[in-house]
């Protein structure tokens, strides 16, 4: 396994943009030292399942007449692929097709499957739009009860599990709630990172107030958005003890990508990808 770590890579360090095709450019980070942090050690059963879906928007390269050509492309890495990519690595690598020649979009997801699933450790789905299928992106929210309707008192703004709770001595409940007040930091940068999170559990009744504040909570938290998730997934599945927990996160882009992780421990089918208004 790599054992590259935050502070090593591209972010927030003067970058030279390469326009011909550097796979080595792709910044691998081991997912465990952050799933340590959470109770999570090495070798043990990951108590979820999921994907982290990423979109790219500004992806381009040369057909073999030097005739510029884009696309949209997303990338599903599994869950429990032993890595993430660090997502400026990530800009930087797309960047390096700019000025690539290839026999066409065939071409381009072969090299785009490979590098990536080298990079992430373990099998990466690639979908190409070109400009044909733009018409048929589609646009939506996350749905759920909107939590942002509380009107709620805040003083604290790191991640405080104590804030979650359940009825535990009532009757089990299904629900869904929706927040768009998700805000972490970068790890290295400090830069903020916006997104719209989605809850959906059952089990005894989660009290909402409680959540939304916890969710407030990562204000200030620097983690990368997958680890965030994650931790959003522990803390529920701690301190409320759901029978089923999902958690979904639609991060706002960076550099022409979008980070979506979602994590969960029963079979809901994988989520959709619709991209948000503030994405």
């Amino acid at each position: 396994m790599t054992s590259n770590t935050p502070d090593q890579s591209p972010l927030g360090k003067s970058s030279a943009y390469q326009t011909q095709y550097a796979p080595e450019l792709l910044f691998p980070i081991p997912r465990q030292q952050k799933r340590d942090e959470i109770g999570l050690p090495a070798g043990k059963t990951l108590p979820f399942f999921g994907v982290d879906i990423w979109n790219a928007y500004e992806i381009s390269w040369l057909n073999m007449r030097g005739k510029p050509q884009v696309a949209i492309a997303t990338f599903t890495v599994p869950a429990d692929s032993p890595n993430i990519v660090e997502s400026k690595s990530f800009k930087l690598y797309l960047n390096s097709f700019n000025q690539t020649r290839l026999a066409g979009p065939d071409a381009l997801l072969t090299l785009l499957r490979d590098d990536l699933s080298n990079a992430f450790g373990k099998a990466v789905h690639v979908k190409l739009a070109t400009p044909e299928d733009f018409g048929s992106v589609k646009m939506g929210e996350l749905e759920g009860l909107l939590l942002d309707r509380l009107d709620i008192e805040v003083d604290s703004y790191s991640p405080s599990p104590a804030l979650l709770t359940a009825k535990h001595d009532e009757a089990a409940v299904e629900e869904t709630f929706v927040s768009h007040l998700l805000k972490s930091n970068c790890l290295v940068t400090g830069q903020p990172d916006w997104a719209t999170v989605q809850i959906h559990y059952a089990g005894p009744q989660i009290d909402q107030e409680g959540l939304l504040k916890y969710l407030i909570g990562f204000r200030e938290h620097n983690e990368f958005h997958e680890q965030c998730v994650e931790r959003i997934f522990m803390d529920i599945l701690h301190q409320c003890r759901p029978s089923q927990l999902a958690v979904y996160a639609r991060y706002t882009r960076r550099g022409g990508l979008d980070i979506n992780p979602w994590r969960a421990n029963f079979t809901t089918g994988k989520p959709l990808n619709l991209r948000a208004a503030r994405q």
